[in-house]
């Protein structure tokens, strides 16, 4: 037994739900295709248990254009209770993720980005790696399969595997763990996890500099390490607020990267036009000029 009903039992009356132990935040904006192969991913995950909120600051919104909608229902008769909210005005990424975090309950929370498809059995994998590992978070890093025959080994040469225990440890710009964003260039990691060979179902823990576009967090960690409360200190328009929530729960609770990945990068044009804020730096400026008051 799993916990997505099956097409056999869509049109029966509901039945009692198993409580999920994770919860999917999705936040959004202008974004339909992209959206709607997001959803297609996740209903096709049989465990754990889960469910999907979605924080949309689309203008005209996204529930009702007919991709979205029709996988809104596919994932409404699975029993996943997908929700989306319409979070408006807009007040920059690391508010909207705040404010997807304040709706969670589940033990778990699952970031995953509008234009990211995942492998089926990719958030057991993730479920199965932290409760083992028993860090802060993990993360299945993006990859962008166009990739697949640009190999380069010189990218993947600060690959480093935890053996045991993954322990906290401090990321910065300029320390050699830093260097490790270059791992999830390109298709590095589908090129490292052919060549490392790991069977079917399991999954290999190496050191991350941070891991974008999807990342599973302990709820109470990422909580006790202020979740993205640090919106408050930030221009409406940032990048990096995520580097920026990892690296806190990494320095207290750890966090690793799980190989392979399963994580497909859609590949989609941004839709954050302005990067001139980088939010680990303007909070670090902010930081230094309260203490020359």
């Amino acid at each position: 037994m799993t916990s997505r009903r099956w097409s056999g039992a869509w049109a029966r009356p509901p039945e009692e739900t198993r409580s999920p132990l994770v919860d999917v935040l999705i936040p959004t904006v202008g974004r339909i295709a992209e959206l709607g192969v997001t959803l297609a991913g996740l209903a096709g995950q049989d465990e754990p248990a889960f469910r999907v909120v979605i924080s949309d600051q689309s203008d005209e919104g996204v529930a009702q254009a007919p991709a979205v909608a029709a996988m809104l229902r596919v994932l409404t008769a699975q029993g996943r209770e997908p929700r989306v909210e319409r979070h408006l005005p807009r007040r920059g990424l690391a508010e909207q993720r705040q404010f997807l975090l304040d709706r969670a309950s589940a033990d778990y929370v699952l970031y995953l980005d509008d234009d990211v498809w995942l492998e089926p059995g990719s958030i057991a994998r993730l479920l199965d790696a932290i409760t083992a590992l028993g860090c802060g978070f993990v993360g299945s890093a993006v990859q962008g399969l166009s990739y697949l025959d640009d190999d380069r080994p010189r990218e993947r040469e600060p690959l480093e595997f935890w053996r045991g225990q993954v322990l906290p440890e401090k990321v910065e710009r300029g320390t050699p763990a830093f260097e490790r964003w270059r791992l999830h260039n390109a298709a590095n990691l589908a090129h490292a996890a052919a060549e490392q060979d790991v069977p079917e179902g399991s999954w290999r823990a190496y050191r991350v500099a941070w891991v974008g576009g999807c990342a599973m967090f302990r709820r109470s960690a990422l909580l006790a390490a202020g979740g993205f409360g640090f919106w408050h200190d930030l221009p409406r328009e940032h990048v990096g607020e995520d580097v920026v929530a990892q690296w806190r729960v990494m320095e207290r609770f750890g966090g690793a990267g799980i190989l392979p990945s399963g994580a497909v990068h859609l590949e989609a044009p941004t839709t954050i036009d302005n990067r001139d804020v980088e939010a680990f730096t303007a909070l670090a400026n902010a930081r230094s000029e309260e203490r020359k008051r």
